[in-house]
């Protein structure tokens, strides 16, 4: 991917934190994922934890947004918001190319049953309650549309799920998510994070 094309939608989507247009320093950013990242998101991009997303193969522009929303306070999370604070602009684009380049994570998911149901709506939406297909935005492999849309596949269930409830909730902000996830139930929501943690 051309960095010039990133650093123009950064700057389009996030003008204050992203005013110029770094460029990415791998040496820089793989300082900054050993020490500041790794615990929680794994030294590649492969979270040990379940409630925390996997950043491997996800889309630069994706994280470097995300990243610049909880430094601005856009996007709530304390341990986050702290964690950003200290990064730069350069320091979100490194990192966001840093984690972007690693292998992405493998399918995953264990509830076959679950899942099927999780597909149904992924591929094909809930007609009735106006829930449009998921893989729409998020493509039918679950590797989203870059760099609109992050990847899904592979990613935790339990993490998947805790962002469809929070975007329910309105506790993270997206108009477009707040309105689909608000009209799923919590099973519906448990079947898509399932169906999408064994994408790849």
């Amino acid at each position: 991917m051309k960095w010039s094309i990133v650093a123009a939608l950064l700057a389009v989507s996030a003008p204050a934190a992203f005013a110029e247009t770094p460029k990415p320093d791998l040496a820089r950013a793989e300082q900054l994922v050993t020490t500041v990242c790794a615990a929680c998101h794994g030294a590649k991009g492969m979270s040990p934890i379940p409630t925390n997303p996997h950043l491997a193969g996800q889309h630069p522009a994706y994280i470097a947004n995300q990243l610049a929303n909880f430094k601005s306070g856009a996007r709530q999370n304390a341990i986050m918001s702290g964690m950003a604070a200290i990064l730069s602009p350069q320091d979100m684009v490194s990192v966001a190319a840093y984690f972007s380049q690693q292998t992405p994570p493998p399918a995953a998911g264990s509830n076959a049953e679950l899942a099927k149901a999780g597909e149904s709506i992924y591929r094909y939406g809930i007609a009735s309650k106006n829930v449009p297909a998921c893989s729409g935005c998020h493509a039918p492999t679950g590797s989203g549309i870059p760099d609109q849309y992050p990847r899904l596949a592979g990613q935790y269930p339990d993490y998947v799920y805790s962002q469809l409830r929070g975007f329910a909730a309105h506790e993270r902000v997206n108009v477009m998510m707040n309105g689909v996830a608000g009209r799923l139930s919590d099973t519906e929501m448990k079947a898509v994070a399932e169906y999408v943690s064994g994408l790849k």
